[in-house]
């Protein structure tokens, strides 16, 4: 497993455990009470970190290199995806992945961003972040969603929506644009989950939904602390200090009504426990479609919910 820089103590507790099973695999000295002890303190260290994590520790748990992605959810939720590709104008944008498929033997579009997980597959997603005919596609599923009334599921995991020359000389920030109008309009329940990082415009593009989950250890921002920290600080070294201003976690925008619900995830975050924050996910989904499907005008309440958050009293 990799350890993040804050978690230096606890990688070093379990190195110890693991040096004292081997030990106690190869010879014939009992200390099954040492590394139950080393346990029971890397358990209690483990709890004190994740309680207490700052927003920039979580952007870093948001980040993981082994955090669940997109297409780790597919099989458990919808095991019959069918993926549908293009946005019958330029190509096929690997960035952004959607289909058709059975969720709980219903019938929906799901889609979602996958960043990857090697550099192959980094490269051959673009690290999440998709270009116009990315966003095409996915105004594309979104309209085909409507047309036949099917519940659309999204997944958010993206810094941003790719910046390069090619991307705005085809219409990115329209192509964006696009898509959330596509969302706004859509007549069907729209669900959307933030898995990691919900970067920009890029996330909302596929977030403009009824109800929008956040993972407990995922963000979701207008930009990263980086970006953020570059602007107001002009040094991208105030990225904590960002951070904490952003008001990203999930547990802030609960707060402040951007989003309707958190998924707990395994103590240690998503990586730790994969079989555990799937289920997890496949719980919230089940739960919150059910309650959608039991109202009708799904376009109204989406818009009531977005024009609100601009309201101050």
């Amino acid at each position: 497993m990799r350890f993040l820089e804050f978690e230096k103590p606890i990688a070093e507790l379990e190195g110890k455990i693991e040096e004292l099973r081997t030990l106690s695999s190869t010879g014939n000295v009992n200390i099954a009470s040492d590394i139950n002890r080393l346990q029971n303190k890397a358990q209690k260290l483990l709890e004190k970190t994740y309680a207490t994590l700052t927003p920039w520790q979580k952007v870093l748990v948001a980040r993981h290199e082994d955090r669940p992605q997109f297409l780790d959810y597919l099989p458990v939720l919808v095991p019959d995806f069918e993926p549908l590709a293009g946005d019958r104008l330029f190509a096929e944008d690997a960035a952004l992945v959607g289909g058709l498929g059975h969720f709980n033997k219903r019938p929906v579009v799901i889609l979602g961003q996958q960043k990857g997980n090697t550099t192959e597959t980094r490269l051959k997603h673009n690290f999440g972040m998709a270009r116009p005919e990315g966003y095409r596609k996915a105004k594309r599923l979104i309209e085909l969603a409507d047309k036949f009334h099917l519940p659309l599921l999204s997944f958010v995991n993206t810094s941003g929506a790719y910046p390069g020359i090619d991307s705005e000389e085809r219409g990115q920030s329209q192509a964006i644009a696009s898509c959330i109008q596509a969302c706004v309009r859509a007549r069907i329940p729209l669900i959307s989950v933030v898995l990691g990082e919900g970067g920009s415009g890029g996330a909302i593009a596929i977030a403009t939904a009824n109800r929008v989950l956040m993972l407990e250890h995922s963000v979701y921002s207008v930009i990263s602390p980086e970006g953020c920290a570059s602007i107001l600080w002009k040094t991208a070294e105030a990225h904590e200090l960002a951070a904490s201003a952003q008001k990203l976690t999930a547990q802030d925008l609960l707060k402040l009504s951007v989003i309707d619900e958190i998924i707990p995830e395994p103590l240690g975050g998503a990586h730790r426990n994969k079989d555990v924050i799937l289920q997890n996910v496949k719980a919230a989904l089940e739960r919150n479609l059910a309650a959608l499907l039991k109202k009708t005008d799904f376009k109204m309440q989406r818009e009531q919910k977005f024009i609100s958050m601009g309201t101050h009293l």
